[in-house]
């Protein structure tokens, strides 16, 4: 069985598109992580003033409630920037995985840029920048180069959570 996996980077890195496409591979439902932020972060956001750890308390408790709600599995989007964030998830789902899609600051704020209907603009990208604790010496983290094309991570992230499955890790 395929534990609950986060896909996790900063905005812009792609994890709503590699996150329906692993949950679609793996047959696992999507959170959107997203969708869980309070209509006061969100306006915080479209404002450009970048959310405080505070901000994010509420948000992670939702995402980790929804983790709970799925003991057979799920994908889960979110920036999950800080160290302390992804031990608040993984305390709510233990043997969760998280992975990480990697982009530059450049590349983040063009995607960023071009996106029309979301609600975090370009200028706070550099925010999350500051704010992220790469997940470099984690358990159960794989890193992506978040450049590469959607269907090419989601093969990656796949084959790394099936060998995981099949070693037993949980």
């Amino acid at each position: 069985m395929v534990a609950s996996l986060v896909v996790m980077g900063v905005s812009g890195c792609g994890k709503s598109h590699v996150g329906a496409e692993v949950a679609a591979r793996l047959a696992l439902p999507l959170i959107e992580g997203d969708e869980f932020h309070s209509e006061a972060n969100r306006a915080a956001m479209r404002a450009g003033v970048p959310l405080t750890d505070a901000d994010r308390a509420s948000w992670l408790d939702r995402l980790g409630a929804e983790l709970q709600q799925h003991p057979a599995g799920t994908v889960l989007t979110c920036s999950a920037l800080k160290a302390a964030y992804r031990e608040r998830l993984r305390a709510a789902a233990p043997g969760l995985r998280f992975v990480w899609l990697d982009l530059s600051p450049a590349a983040a704020t063009q995607r960023v840029a071009q996106r029309a209907t979301h609600f975090f603009p370009a200028g706070l990208v550099a925010s999350q920048f500051d704010a992220l604790e790469p997940p470099l010496a984690e358990p159960l983290v794989l890193r992506v180069d978040a450049t590469l094309p959607p269907q090419v991570i989601a093969e990656q992230v796949v084959r790394w959570a099936m060998g995981h499955a099949r070693a037993g890790d949980a």
